[in-house]
């Protein structure tokens, strides 16, 4: 196969990371007799210092052509001023939108290695494997804002449209089906209109298109409590884009640390966006410490759903597991033991595979 990939490493760790994916991409190119190609492109901060612009037009034309985005990080403090007309973020917001990514998916696995490394106990978080489909072009990070002029009063629509609702819940059904066969919607229906329409037309998918999927209705604060107390509960979790925010930034606390989990933002036809879940990290950036397993695993799942490479999926997620089981850790995993570095780790991955 020939595909072509754009990578866009942004800022801090960026990078690093994107630097150590790309040689495992590579091996993975060699080992199964593929050509892939690799363009590197500017998003975020770097963009700005660049164009002035978080998201230039250039690099918007090469992700519309791409087969699959392999993202770093955006942002960090030297981006941080309030009165700025633009920030970092908003580029990656963009792009979201300019693609039509509509799901975001954040798998949530315990590492059977990692166990003691999470905060919770380990009885707790053995065999937890959630899979989360958060909507990520709708909700309130994209409804109307304002801001009164005398800077009192400040409002953010959320709002949902049925086919918004549809198309992300048909996604986490299918996906449901594929796994244990159960489907957990999170809303607010107690509180907001919107998650009303939410829970409406949620149900109405399943019942019509999904019979067969066990399916539940949590409300989000009851959720943010299971997802601590009984997260082993839990298969494909759906929810909206502000919901889906916080609690897959709760769930990467299972794991252990935000440097082990990959995420997906996939559209109905446009190439899809892969990159860790962690920030920029600008305080180590450069400094050979940062973990690549997350964007690695991101990579992953770009060869899985953007290119149907299920096998050599699987041979990237084998790797990382090799090089757990044999004791490898970058800091943020390490606890009081040793560690290694980024370079050091996307070595062991790209022998395993």
């Amino acid at each position: 196969m020939e595909a072509r990939f754009v990578l866009l490493p942004g800022d801090g760790i960026g990078p690093e990371i994107t630097a150590a994916a790309r040689r495992v991409l590579q091996r993975v190119a060699t080992r199964h007799g593929h050509t892939f190609e690799f363009d590197e492109k500017l998003l975020g901060g770097c963009a700005i210092d660049e164009f002035g612009d978080p998201l230039p037009q250039s690099t918007l034309a090469a992700c519309r052509t791409a087969d699959a985005i392999l993202l770093g990080a955006v942002g960090g403090p030297k981006w941080d001023d309030p009165n700025a007309k633009t920030r970092p973020e908003a580029g990656l917001l963009a792009l979201r939108k300019e693609l039509g990514l509509f799901a975001n998916l954040r798998p949530i696995k315990a590492h059977r290695q990692l166990l003691d490394a999470s905060p919770l106990r380990r009885d707790l978080i053995e065999g937890v494997d959630i899979l989360f489909f958060r909507e990520l072009t709708g909700g309130i990070y994209f409804g109307e804002s304002r801001l009164s002029e005398d800077g009192r009063r400040a409002e953010s629509v959320m709002e949902y449209t049925t086919h918004e609702i549809e198309r992300i819940v048909r996604l986490a059904a299918s996906a449901a089906r594929e796994r244990r066969n159960k489907l957990t919607s999170v809303d607010k229906a107690n509180v907001l209109e919107v998650s009303r329409l939410w829970r409406r037309t949620a149900a109405r998918v399943m019942e019509d298109e999904y019979p067969e999927v066990d399916y539940e209705v949590v409300l989000v604060d009851a959720m943010a409590m299971h997802l601590i107390s009984r997260p082993r509960d839990f298969d494909v979790v759906v929810t909206g884009n502000l919901f889906g925010d916080i609690l897959t930034d709760e769930g990467s606390m299972l794991p252990g640390s935000l440097g082990m989990l990959p995420s997906a933002s996939l559209g109905e036809s446009q190439p899809g966006l892969y990159e860790p879940i962690h920030g920029s990290a600008p305080d180590i950036a450069g400094e050979d410490v940062a973990n690549p397993l997350a964007t690695i695993m991101a990579a992953a799942m770009a060869l899985r759903h953007s290119l149907g490479l299920e096998a050599e999926a699987q041979s990237v997620e084998r790797a990382v597991e090799v090089a757990l089981n044999a004791g490898l850790r970058t800091r943020d995993i390490a606890g009081s033991g040793p560690s290694i570095g980024t370079t050091e780790m996307a070595d062991a991955v790209v022998a395993a595979v």
